[in-house]
């Protein structure tokens, strides 16, 4: 054991209000299971956390502060959150957050996934918060439940006109889940809603976008 390295930390975002849970804290965990190269893959601490780990076992955690994306404090000011896959988790946290605190702003989720049937995560629970008016609009892209793709930067395009009405009238806006093709993605989706729906350049989009960033009303937290 002594000529392995260490593993490195796994970082998941809470997917929890303490208002709501008290001493509680969920998390929303993909279990990485794959065949490649002849032989069964699976996810160091997505399998033990989802397959091993039973409730009696205790496992050493600890909390690595996001200073960075947090909800607005003003909480009259709506909020845009987009969030496919397990970059739900803290949208989950928000919402719980804003309905508990009181927060008088609207809630607008965009979540992506493979299957509605088998991938649509907490569907119950948000269709409960439109019900209850926690969550405002919630819109949904499932990429491989019909011939086409589709993803959560088609939504906010078919969505633009009130994308940027939302923006331009002060909202927030969070974008969770992975770096690599989604975050890109969604922020040329963004460029082009600017574009169609705000009469500005390409390049007067991208500044509008870098304008929020600093403004701390576009915020990233991207893996």
């Amino acid at each position: 054991m002594a000529a392995l390295r260490r593993l490195t930390p796994r970082l998941y975002s809470i997917a929890s209000s303490q208002k709501r849970v008290g001493d509680e804290v969920h998390l929303t965990v993909a279990r990485v299971d794959y065949e490649a190269f002849g032989s069964r893959h699976f996810g160091a601490a997505s399998s033990f956390l989802s397959t091993r780990a039973v409730e009696q076992d205790l496992v050493d955690v600890f909390i690595e502060s996001n200073e960075r994306f947090r909800l607005p404090a003003d909480g009259a000011r709506d909020i845009l959150m987009i969030g496919p896959g397990t970059g739900v988790a803290p949208f989950r946290a928000f919402v719980q957050e804003r309905a508990e605190s009181g927060a008088s702003g609207r809630n607008w989720l965009f979540f992506g996934e493979q299957h509605f049937r088998s991938q649509f995560l907490y569907q119950l629970e948000w269709q409960e918060a439109v019900k209850k008016g926690q969550l405002h609009r919630l819109d949904v892209a499932f990429s491989r439940d019909q011939g086409q793709k589709i993803y959560v930067q088609h939504r906010l395009r078919e969505h633009g006109r009130e994308v940027h009405a939302w923006l331009e009238g002060g909202a927030s806006l969070y974008v969770c889940g992975e770096a690599q093709r989604m975050a890109p993605d969604v922020h040329e989706a963004l460029v082009d809603i600017y574009m169609t729906h705000g009469g500005k350049s390409r390049e007067d989009a991208r500044a509008h976008l870098d304008s929020l960033r600093e403004q701390q009303r576009y915020l990233r937290d991207v893996y």
